[in-house]
């Protein structure tokens, strides 16, 4: 029998880790989310399970057949649908109060601003290879002085990076401006991950093509992103904990059984970026 929904019962096992009077921040928060696929759709969905009140989110996508050993929307019922409808329903099932905020066209110059309007966060979702709207929008973030986080889905586990108002800047960070459409996606692979834990154990090194846009992926690591990121979204949103930001990241990698912080000063300039940079574009190349 369906039951009649109510906020504070429906999130009532939260409480412990946050107070009540943090699970009502993070109703009246709002939260935006760029691609809602493999990470961008686990985003949405485990912010909405945390309590968040209000979203934005973007994607001009549909789900395909492909979609389907990582996307939270991805089922045969939902093939050929938009994937911002689909997710949007979704999350909506779990907390038919939200406020949401939809741009089925994706994230455009056009619509950037009124997409990032009132957002507490931005958590990225974006495909790997969408250069041009990751720039846009965390460039656009720096200068509203929006936090905003990217978790990556790498191997079997997740790097995540904070770029904080006030501190290192995405693009100070990756260095992308002014390199080939090759190199920066080469650079913005090492950024994420300058530990590499997942080189490891790719079987198929084939598999990762960037003239063809393609790479691997597994759903474990889109599940740990979800977690990771909502993780920093929290603290973030209710100003608890040591947040670490860039040039500081964190990754973890559950089939190598490790937790690395990673530090590099400046970020790709720094000699060791250099380095595994050089060897990247060897590898990939």
């Amino acid at each position: 029998m369906a039951q009649t929904f109510n906020y504070d019962t429906a999130f009532s096992r939260n409480i412990g880790w946050v107070t009540e009077n943090e699970q009502q921040i993070l109703k009246n928060s709002r939260v935006a989310i760029a691609g809602l696929g493999g990470v961008g759709g686990g985003h949405l969905l485990t912010l909405t399970r945390l309590g968040i009140g209000n979203f934005n989110i973007a994607d001009f996508d549909e789900f395909e057949i492909h979609n389907f050993n990582r996307q939270a929307g991805a089922f045969l019922s939902t093939t050929g649908q938009k994937k911002a409808d689909t997710l949007e329903q979704m999350a909506l099932d779990i907390n038919p109060d939200l406020k949401i905020n939809k741009f089925e066209e994706g994230v455009t110059d056009e619509n950037l601003d009124e997409f990032l309007k009132d957002a507490d966060v931005y958590v990225d979702g974006l495909d790997f290879f969408a250069l041009h709207a990751r720039k846009l929008v965390f460039n656009r973030c720096t200068q509203l002085k929006i936090p905003a986080i990217t978790a990556a889905p790498l191997g079997m586990g997740s790097a995540v990076l904070n770029f904080i108002p006030g501190k290192m800047t995405f693009e100070e960070y990756f260095q992308l401006n002014g390199h080939s459409e090759f190199d920066q996606l080469i650079r913005f692979l090492v950024g994420l991950s300058p530990a590499m834990l997942q080189r490891a154990y790719l079987v198929k090194k084939e598999s990762v093509d960037f003239l063809k846009q393609k790479g691997p992926s597994t759903p474990m690591a889109c599940d740990i992103c979800a977690g990771m990121a909502a993780t920093q979204a929290l603290k973030i949103i209710l100003d608890r904990g040591k947040i670490i930001h860039a040039p500081w990241g964190i990754q973890v990698d559950s089939y190598k059984n490790k937790t690395i912080r990673t530090w590099r000063p400046g970020g790709n300039k720094h000699p060791l970026q250099q380095l595994a940079i050089f060897v990247a574009k060897k590898l990939i190349g």
